[in-house]
């Protein structure tokens, strides 16, 4: 039996206790919770920094770390599951159980409780914060500084339209493996306007084209999503589409005919609808 190996935390005969009597490994551990540290870090395909990104993590997210090679852990991200390495120095100790996500683009925080004091960040929409204290206009968040109250929202408030979400990015830059507000794919923003929403999603496109239902050409429309071979975007209506692609390099809005005219695309493998 084949195991996707994006989400099969499993390296070189070293698994996860959890997957004991599931996968053949000559050891198994128990991976340690961790949680990112910083506003986005990396998940590597390798112990290095040179190689590819396929996921990040944002802050407030957490890593189960199955070893530790070099400066680097191999582990697996528990809000998507996927497997990877990320530099040991992104990562800290669990702490507590978060209270609220980023709900806006994009946000700084404040070393104090004044948006004069030293500014940290950029924390992107999604990422999960534990509001400790509230001073006025700002919330301080375990692990970092103080944040605008009103540029989070509680955990179980969220969203009804994934394009109104997927909107906001429009003009990000175009990043392999990307799903923070300063870079990202299009499996990226997929998964970012859908999280926003309070839906799961996978990481990757060919994962992605599971959810939902399938759905023909003729009723594709707002927050539906059509697929090309290694690739989605999210409809808009009228017969527009939004997708970080490596076309523009950057998000961007134009008509489906547009794309499907183009010989990178052509036509689409399939639509899908997710609500």
């Amino acid at each position: 039996m084949s195991f996707d190996t994006r989400t099969t935390l499993l390296r070189d005969g070293i698994a996860a206790r959890g997957l004991e009597g599931i996968v053949d490994a000559e050891v198994y551990l128990d991976p340690t919770p961790m949680t990112c540290g910083m506003a986005a870090t990396g998940i590597h395909r390798e112990a290095s920094a040179a190689s590819e990104q396929m996921d990040q993590l944002l802050f407030g997210e957490r890593f189960d770390v199955l070893e530790e090679d070099g400066g680097f852990v191999l582990g697996q991200a528990r809000r998507d599951g996927y497997v990877g390495y990320v530099a040991k120095g992104a990562l800290t100790p669990l702490g507590p159980r978060a209270t609220h996500r980023v709900a806006t683009l994009r946000t700084y925080a404040f070393e104090g409780p004044s948006i004069k004091s030293r500014a940290m960040g950029l924390f992107s929409l999604n990422s999960l914060v534990t509001v400790e204290a509230e001073e006025g206009r700002l919330a301080k968040v375990t692990g970092s500084g103080w944040v605008a109250a009103d540029h989070l929202a509680p955990i179980g408030v969220f969203e009804e339209d994934p394009a109104a979400v997927a909107l906001r990015f429009v003009g990000a830059p175009y990043l392999w493996g990307g799903r923070e507000s300063l870079g990202l794919d299009c499996s990226g923003l997929v998964q970012q306007a859908l999280f926003a929403c309070g839906m799961a999603c996978p990481r990757d496109t060919d994962q992605q084209q599971t959810l939902g239902r399938e759905i023909a050409a003729a009723e594709f429309g707002r927050n539906d999503l059509v697929f090309w071979k290694g690739h989605v975007a999210i409809g808009l209506g009228e017969g527009k589409i939004i997708h970080a692609n490596a076309s523009h390099m950057m998000t961007a809005v134009e008509p489906l005919a547009d794309a499907v005219a183009r010989p990178a695309y052509g036509e689409p493998t399939g639509y899908r609808r997710v609500l």
